[in-house]
């Protein structure tokens, strides 16, 4: 959990810095792989393929396809066509892929994480639900490929752990594979579909490209999958949630963006709400069993 805070803080403010300084003003498909090959840098000089199971290589490789190209190249194209605000609010829906898809991935049907993760879902609407623009089919499509791409990845990862365990390797032993599988999607897209005439243009744009990569890419997604591993389901989607009201208060506090604070504190609580019911859950369900 203290790690999945930490990233939120974390791509909290790095979510802004796409909207505010990166938007329509650097290629989104060259903003992808630059974040991709800074933050591989950090960990190829890591992998010991030695000490590494054929099928957690693969597996991770996909995994950082899933979770970091596709779901950034569907992310950065989602600026173009909406707000700051309405990506986050289009990103609500992610905790109920994460439950479907650990559903999905252990073959049974759990409620807790379901109800739980609906409530945070509630709570992130609360915050976030106005009149969106004319483009929002287009970026509602994009997010929601975005979201499914992430759920599936960060899941993926934890069912990966849980199978292999590490047995004496580190996890950033294996790690660089993440970011090789989002580099083995993200590279044909920019040289397909890039455009070469919106490269970074100014050292703000570099900068922050830097940031992106090297923090927000890097550690962050190394650090959030590992409190991904940590946690059961419901919490893990719960979390994907809490970055709409931090990601709102700094657009606030930075940003000096309009917010409607009622509606920020009202639906903060419905999230923090959730999180309490989705561990109480277990509680009331195994009390009722030793008094069945």
């Amino acid at each position: 959990m203290p790690y999945l805070i930490a990233v939120t803080l974390l791509w909290a403010v790095s979510f802004s810095l796409i909207g505010e300084y990166l938007a329509g003003q650097v290629d989104s498909y060259f903003a992808v792989l630059t974040r991709v090959l800074l933050a591989g840098a950090l960990f190829l000089p890591l992998l010991r393929p030695a000490r590494l199971p054929t099928g957690l290589m693969i597996g991770i490789t996909g995994v950082g396809a899933l979770q970091f190209g596709l779901t950034y190249i569907c992310l950065y194209l989602s600026f173009e066509f909406l707000s700051v605000p309405e990506v986050l609010l289009f990103t609500i829906f992610t905790p109920l892929y994460v439950a479907l898809i650990d559903n999905a991935l252990q073959r049974r049907f759990s409620l807790a994480p379901l109800v739980s993760t609906l409530v945070a879902v509630i709570g992130a609407a609360i915050i976030r639900y106005q009149q969106v623009s004319d483009d929002f089919i287009r970026g509602f499509l994009l997010l929601q490929l975005a979201n499914l791409a992430f759920a599936a990845g960060q899941v993926g990862y934890a069912h990966l752990n849980r199978h292999y365990e590490h047995r004496g390797r580190q996890a950033w032993h294996s790690f660089g594979f993440f970011f090789i599988g989002a580099f083995l999607l993200v590279l044909p897209a920019w040289l397909l579909l890039g455009n070469p005439d919106k490269l970074p243009q100014t050292g703000l744009h570099w900068g922050v490209l830097a940031w992106l990569g090297l923090v927000a890419s890097g550690l962050g997604f190394f650090f959030w999958n590992r409190g991904a591993t940590q946690v059961d389901a419901g919490t893990l989607g719960i979390m994907n949630n809490a970055l709409i009201p931090a990601g709102l208060v700094v657009n606030l506090l930075i940003w000096n963006r309009e917010a409607d604070l009622t509606r920020l504190l009202i639906g903060g609580a419905v999230i923090l709400a959730s999180i309490w019911l989705n561990a109480a859950w277990q509680r009331w369900f195994k009390a009722g069993a030793r008094w069945a």
